[in-house]
């Protein structure tokens, strides 16, 4: 009977696996973020894209665009946004942008000073809004990049947009605008060329004027 307790109770508590050297933890689908792994049927997969759809009728859902870690095939898959998604912590560490070349992206370990080097598939559409300095997770499968994650946000500088007409507000429609990493947005009608401008990395959508 002790046992039959102990095992229900690790069922219970049993969110957390282990699976050869990574810990695996069943979250909800709509947590899932680009850049995580998830483990799919005993297999890797990076998160390339990931939307949580909200129709006016029917459930909510999850859908996730991934690339298996093994061989690089893509598949897309939808969950309800609840459902449970087996989401694989592989080895994750802070590093520093460096540079990139045709080599690839060039990070280094702070701590170690080791350096790695990701491929451009692995940085895919965050490549614009690497800053030299700065500090990203990265994970890595058997020493290899598979993902990395940035700050949320990061500042760049309005190179061209429509100049500030008289009497436009902040309220009035947004217009478009290139910025200095070449990523086209847009931005409130008081913005002109040349001010630095807070974006969100996931799609460089504007967020505010920087303080610096």
């Amino acid at each position: 009977m002790a046992a039959v307790a102990a095992s229900r109770k690790s069922t219970l508590a049993g969110r957390k696996t282990r699976t050869g050297s990574n810990i695996v933890v069943k979250v909800i689908a709509s947590s899932l973020r680009k850049g995580n792994v998830v483990d799919k049927d005993g297999k890797l997969y990076v998160i390339l894209f990931a939307e949580n759809i909200h129709p006016g009728k029917g459930t909510p859902v999850t859908q996730l665009d991934m690339r298996r870690i093994g061989d690089g095939v893509k598949i897309s898959e939808r969950y309800r946004t609840t459902e449970m998604v087996e989401r694989a912590y592989v080895e994750e560490r802070e590093h520093t942008f460096l540079y990139s070349d045709g080599e690839g992206f060039h990070f280094m370990n702070p701590e170690s000073y080791d350096q790695v080097v990701a491929s451009e598939g692995v940085v895919g559409d965050f490549a614009p809004y690497l800053q030299e300095g700065m500090a990203v997770q990265l994970a890595q499968f058997n020493g290899v990049p598979i993902s990395l994650v940035l700050p949320q946000r990061a500042t760049f500088e309005v190179v061209d947009t429509e100049p500030v007409t008289k009497g436009q507000t902040a309220s009035s429609s947004y217009k478009p605008a290139v910025l200095s990493n070449g990523v086209r947005t847009t931005v409130p009608p008081h913005i002109s060329a040349g001010t630095r401008i807070v974006v969100m990395t996931a799609d460089g959508s504007y967020v505010e004027r920087a303080k610096d």
